[in-house]
C-alpha cells in the first residue's frame, strides 16, 4: 500500500518503512506526526482519491535533521566590477513512514424514496451580462422546474397564434 502526500510544498510517494526528506519540521527525536492532506492512496491495486480519503492518514515519526546539498549563487554584472558569491544549504527533517491507513469508511446509504427530490440541470438564461456564474448551468428539483420556468418565446408565439385561430373559427361558425 502506498500514498501520495503533500509536505513542504512537494509531493512524495511513500510506503511504510520509507525515510523521506521534508522541509524543516520543528519537533523532538522520535516524535510522531500525521500527514492528512493526502492526494492518492493505492490499496493493493485499488486506487482511492477525492472524498474517499477523508479519513485516510499517513503516520510517521521524526528520525533526525540534516543539511541538503550546497547551492552556489554567483551574481555578476559585466564591465562594472560587480561579482558576488554566496552559498546556501537547506535544512531538512528526516521522516520515517510507519503506517498508511485508509480508516473506516461508513457503509453506503441507500436513498429513501420521497426523501429528496432528484436534481436536474437547468440551462442558464440567455442574454444579459454575466460572467462565469451566469453562463454555468444550475440545478433545481424537477417539480420546481416546471412551476418556475416561464414559457419560451416560441411557446408564447404558438400559444398566441392558436387562440386567435380558435376565436376566428368560433366566429365563423356562429355566422
Amino acid at each position: 500500500m502506498y500514498a501520495v502526500i503533500k509536505a513542504g510544498g512537494k509531493q512524495h510517494k511513500v510506503q511504510p518503512g520509507d525515510v523521506i526528506e521534508v522541509e524543516l519540521v520543528h519537533g523532538g527525536h522520535d516524535e510522531a506526526i500525521t500527514f492528512t492532506p493526502l492526494l492518492v492512496v493505492d490499496d493493493d491495486g485499488k486506487t482511492h482519491y477525492g472524498k474517499e480519503l477523508a479519513k485516510a492518514q499517513v503516520k510517521a515519526k521524526l528520525v533526525g535533521q540534516e543539511k541538503g546539498d550546497k547551492v552556489k549563487i554567483f551574481k555578476y554584472r559585466p564591465k562594472t566590477g560587480y561579482a558576488r558569491r554566496q552559498g546556501h544549504r537547506q535544512m531538512y527533517t528526516l521522516v520515517e513512514i510507519q503506517e498508511v491507513a485508509l480508516g473506516k469508511r461508513a457503509p453506503a446509504k441507500k436513498a429513501e424514496e420521497g426523501a429528496e427530490p432528484e436534481l436536474e440541470t437547468v440551462p442558464a438564461p440567455r442574454g444579459g451580462k454575466g460572467g462565469r456564474a451566469a453562463s454555468a448551468g444550475t440545478t433545481a428539483p424537477k417539480s420546481a422546474k416546471a412551476a418556475e420556468t416561464p414559457p419560451t418565446p416560441e411557446e408564447e408565439v404558438e400559444g398566441a397564434s392558436a387562440e386567435p385561430q380558435a376565436e376566428a373559427e368560433g366566429a365563423a361558425s356562429e355566422e
